[in-house]
């Protein structure tokens, strides 16, 4: 792996993901500080969920142009966050994080709280680690326009400062994301994701893990490969599959546009992947985000992230997987989370899974083509034999 690591002006680690070889020096000639205000975790008593209380957050940088973004390299004139005039991938820690620390949350603190405690809310000091993800040095670009190699640089990012984080007191789960769009709410245009380290277990992943342990109780097996099995068996929701990879609409899809991207062995952290699994895997997603990309007029708005095992979860219960969503539904319409989605946790599919699996599989002669793709969709063409 061709990795630098150093440190910003303020402490703060920033790590340099190179496609080839490199020797690179790293000074930050700026002054500055950490922004002022704390981090905070608060206990929500009736869904059993933390929520984070980050006050700096507010200041954060939001939507510069594109001559102050912080994440284009620096230049003689102008210091940005990544001290280097060119760069493959950097990955730093936020300057604005919405989870600090290295305290972790007492496993045993329900237990230890009195009721006059738990009804008032737990309160824990701010415990966890957010870093940015950089996947170009080109501003005016996007993930989905990547070379395979840049986007399997992508993926040893990922997976290294995963199994780093997962080694930090204070980080129990590890989740790398990435949302793009101004419909999604992204602040800074420039193509990037993030890594959160949360210090507990999240609500969704809480809820799998449940499922899965209820499902090995009651039928003896694996929820995860059973279900795999099925969709692979019926067929009418893959879009494509690979010799490592499944990607597919989940019959319960929530979203308009929502694809999974299940590795076929039973794998639960991304530094479990194998080299060849990252190349599969590399090839594929971009085949899948050029896809997305010409559903409808323009690019699509999506948050992507890497569903894997907390550290202290059970042997087993965990497949590690690729989920990516989008809130449009057509051409010129976005799906709110109203009433029923924000109120009460019930969705509403506007669109059969089975249908927006076969329009994804009807676009892949178009985002094989580099001629034929949107011009944001440009890259390596797509060989597997398709679903």
């Amino acid at each position: 792996m061709n990795l630098t690591h150093a440190h910003l002006a303020d402490g703060r680690d920033i790590f340099f993901f190179d496609d080839e070889p490199r020797e690179r020096t790293v000074e930050d000639p700026r002054e500055i500080t950490r922004p002022e205000g704390g981090n905070e975790m608060r206990f929500d008593p009736f869904l059993q969920e933390w929520v984070a209380i980050a006050a700096a957050r507010q200041n954060r940088t939001h939507l510069p142009s594109s001559d102050q973004c912080p994440l284009c390299p620096s230049t003689p004139e102008r210091a940005s966050e990544i001290p280097q005039a060119q760069y493959d991938v950097a990955v730093f820690e936020n300057r604005f994080p919405s989870f600090r620390g290295d305290e972790p949350v007492p496993a045993d603190l329900l237990s230890t709280s009195d009721a006059e405690q738990e009804a008032a809310g737990l309160v824990q000091p701010g415990s966890g680690r957010c870093e940015v993800v950089c996947f170009t040095d080109d501003h005016t670009s996007q993930l989905a326009q990547a070379t395979t190699t840049r986007m399997r640089t992508v993926v040893d990012a990922w997976a290294a400062r995963s199994e780093a984080l997962l080694q930090m007191p204070g980080v129990e789960q590890v989740y790398c994301f990435e949302n793009r769009g101004e419909e999604i709410g992204v602040t800074l245009h420039h193509p990037h994701g993030q890594i959160y380290g949360y210090p507990f277990i999240t609500p969704r992943t809480r809820r799998i893990l449940d499922s899965a342990e209820s499902y090995r109780q009651r039928r003896d097996s694996d929820l995860f490969a059973d279900v795999l099995a099925a969709e692979q068996a019926e067929g009418s929701r893959i879009v494509r599959r690979t010799e490592h990879w499944t990607a597919f609409i989940p019959a319960w899809a929530r979203w308009p546009v929502e694809l999974q991207i299940w590795p076929n062995r039973p794998i639960e952290r991304l530094p479990e992947l194998t080299e060849a699994e990252r190349d599969d895997f590399a090839e594929l997603y971009l085949d899948m985000l050029r896809r997305g990309d010409r559903l409808f007029s323009g690019r699509l708005p999506y948050i992507s992230g890497w569903q894997q095992a907390p550290r202290s979860a059970s042997q087993g219960l965990m497949r590690l997987h690729c989920q990516l969503f989008s809130i449009r539904r057509a051409e010129n319409k976005l799906k709110y989370l109203a009433g029923s989605e924000s109120g009460m946790g019930v969705f509403i599919n506007d669109i059969a899974p089975e249908e927006m699996a076969q329009r994804l599989r009807d676009l892949a002669e178009d985002a094989a083509d580099p001629a034929a793709a949107d011009p944001a969709a440009a890259g390596t063409a797509s060989t597997e034999e398709e679903a």
